[in-house]
Parts: C-alpha cells; sequence; structure tokens
C-alpha cells in the first residue's frame, strides 16, 4: 500500500500537532466518498507524526473508540466530552452537517477551523462562510467556481483564510486489481442510477451485473437471475468485493462533485459510463464515457461496444492513463503544509 505523505515532506510543523475532527459518521459504519475522502486526508497527517482524532455527532453500531487506518475514531456513545477534545486541539475538521456546530466551538475556544467541502449545494457554502473557517477545502476546480459566484452574489460573506482545491485523493495502488466480468452500480439509489441499472440488466440479460448496496439512499435492488446484490462494502475492500469483479463502472448519478468511485476504477483499467456531471467531466476527463442517464438506449450501445475486445483495450487504456494523471502525493503535500501553517 503507497504511504500518503512522506514524513519527511517539507514544510513540517516544529511539533507534532492535535487534529481533531468532527463529523457525523466514519467507516466502516459508514462507508461514503466524503467518509474516504477524508480518511484519506488524515493518513498523510499521521504519517506526519501528528495526533489525529475523529469524533462522530451520531450514534451508531460501534460502542467503544477504534482506530481505522491509523486514524483514532471515538463513537458518541464512547465519550460525551467533544469539548475537552476541542480545547486542547491546534487546529479543528469538519465537514457536512457538522460545520456549524463545530465552527461554533472553535469561534468559543478561539481555534482555527478546516471545512472541507463535498458538494456546491448552497448550504455547503453558507455554513463554511458562516463559521469564520480558516481553510477552505474545495474538491474539484468547478467546485471551487461555484465558491466564486457564492461570494459574488453574497459579497458580504466572510471568504475563508485560505482556500485549497484537494480532489478526493485515490492512491491507485490500493485499488488496481485485475477486472472482472460484471457490469457495476456502487450505491443504488435512485439519483445514483438504481433505476438505469435494472433497465439494463432487463435488456441484457446474457451480461453479468452487480448492484453495490450503498451507504444512504433507498436502494433500487433488482430481483432478476443477471444481478447480484453486494452489500454494504468498507472502503479497503472494494478492490477484492467490487472492482476485481467489475468490467464496466456505471455512474449515471444527477449530480456528483466529482466521483470518487469512478476514480478507484480507472486504477484498474476499468472503463467508467457516466452521465456528464461537471464534477465526473472533471473527475473522469478523456477517460470517461458520458452518456445522459436518461438515455437507455444510449447506455445500452454503449456497453455493448465496450464488449467488443478491441474497444474495451482502448478504453481501458485511457482509463489508467487518466488514473497516473490523479496521483495525488502533491495536492496531500499542499493540505498537509496548510493544515500545519494554521497552528504556527
Amino acid at each position: 500500500m503507497a504511504p500518503a505523505v512522506p514524513a519527511s515532506a517539507p514544510g513540517g510543523a516544529a511539533r507534532p500537532l492535535s487534529i481533531v475532527a468532527r463529523v457525523h459518521l466514519m467507516p466502516p459504519q459508514h462507508n461514503a466518498g466524503a467518509e474516504h475522502m477524508l480518511v484519506s486526508m488524515l493518513r498523510p497527517l499521521v504519517e506526519r507524526g501528528h495526533d489525529v482524532q475523529v469524533w462522530l455527532s451520531r450514534y451508531g453500531r460501534i460502542n467503544e473508540p477504534y482506530d481505522y487506518r491509523g486514524i483514532r475514531v471515538v463513537p458518541l456513545e464512547a465519550s460525551l466530552d467533544f469539548p475537552t477534545a476541542v480545547r486542547k486541539a491546534d487546529v479543528l475538521v469538519s465537514h457536512l452537517e457538522c460545520v456549524p456546530s463545530t465552527s461554533a466551538l472553535a469561534r468559543g475556544y478561539g481555534k482555527p477551523v478546516v471545512a472541507i467541502c463535498h458538494n456546491t449545494h448552497r448550504p455547503t457554502f453558507r455554513d463554511m462562510a458562516a463559521g469564520g473557517t480558516a481553510l477552505a477545502i474545495y474538491n474539484s476546480q468547478w467546485m471551487q467556481a461555484e465558491a466564486e459566484l457564492f461570494f459574488a452574489e453574497y459579497p458580504k460573506s466572510v471568504r475563508p483564510g485560505t482556500e485549497l482545491v484537494v480532489r478526493p485523493p485515490v492512491f491507485a495502488e490500493d485499488y488496481a486489481t485485475k477486472p472482472g466480468k460484471a457490469i457495476t452500480l456502487v450505491n443504488c439509489n435512485p439519483e445514483k442510477g438504481g433505476q438505469v441499472l435494472e433497465a439494463l440488466a432487463r435488456r441484457m440479460p446474457d451480461q453479468q451485473f452487480l448492484a453495490v448496496r450503498g451507504g444512504y439512499g433507498e436502494q433500487v435492488l433488482p430481483d432478476l437471475p443477471n444481478v447480484e446484490i453486494v452489500e454494504h462494502v468498507d472502503g479497503q475492500e472494494m478492490r477484492e468485493r467490487v472492482y476485481g469483479r467489475t468490467k464496466v463502472l456505471l455512474m449515471p448519478s444527477s449530480y456528483e462533485s466529482w466521483g470518487r468511485a469512478g476514480v478507484e476504477a480507472l486504477a484498474s483499467g476499468i472503463p467508467v459510463v457516466a452521465h456528464p456531471t461537471p464534477g465526473l467531466c472533471e473527475s473522469l476527463g478523456e477517460a470517461g464515457v458520458f452518456v445522459d442517464r436518461n438515455d437507455i438506449d444510449g447506455y445500452e450501445a454503449v456497453l455493448r461496444k465496450l464488449l467488443v475486445p478491441a474497444e474495451y483495450r482502448l478504453a481501458s487504456k485511457r482509463a489508467k492513463a487518466r488514473s497516473a494523471e490523479l496521483d495525488p502525493t502533491a495536492e496531500l503535500a499542499d493540505w498537509c503544509d496548510a493544515i500545519e501553517g494554521l497552528a504556527r
């Protein structure tokens, strides 16, 4: 497994920092793109020698603190003393629903707060602008551009002290494997395209499909002989349980700010057929095969073409090339430097 960022990376802090994150849930109980992006960003801080803790704000199935990929996770059931952790912290990190409350505590204790923005919905920018954010992380160039439009529309909003683009980090070595035979959809809720998978499976009865249950949303899980339902998968197991069985990944999402699963699939040379959201167009680049999510005929035509060996080899080559372009090492080093800079 590739290291996130070497401990000897330049720009290191003069001393180990206490970095405390507040989020609603974490793997292995909850496996979504936002949480695995956070894990990928916290790991290099651990490797630089910092103490990193994640405190959860929702009750779940795990009652005791646990380590996940070197990160200490404190469930809500295990301790209610989050304010004490805030008081001792050098830097606070949060995302999604936890940004307002974490920012309020940060102001009370005089701590710098980092807001990781995973989508372009108005509450994301509103909460980040209202919280006195020291550092805002945007997961794509198009999200940064959307933030600029927000600040132009609301010029009295308080801009973050620093803004940085960190694309959801995916190290190819963590996911690369030999592709399988199935056409796969990860998270089968309607917004991700569960109904598209079902329609295609009915049209292509001789083709194997995988329907991977997602961590949120109502799931469309077809009861068809050529569809295998895969239960919710921990991110550490995606290579073996999903990508090693996948020939083509479907991403007919109505909205994706980036699309981490697509980038994970590229590492194995797995072509991705996707709806052209701004985030997917940016993440997949020239490797993406884009078809409108309402065009089932188009999806079927593309899939049948990709089942031709010569066409598949070309698409797979483009996928691996794009994966190499998205190496996250430099952006993670910038991220670590920015965090360390907040404590100086």
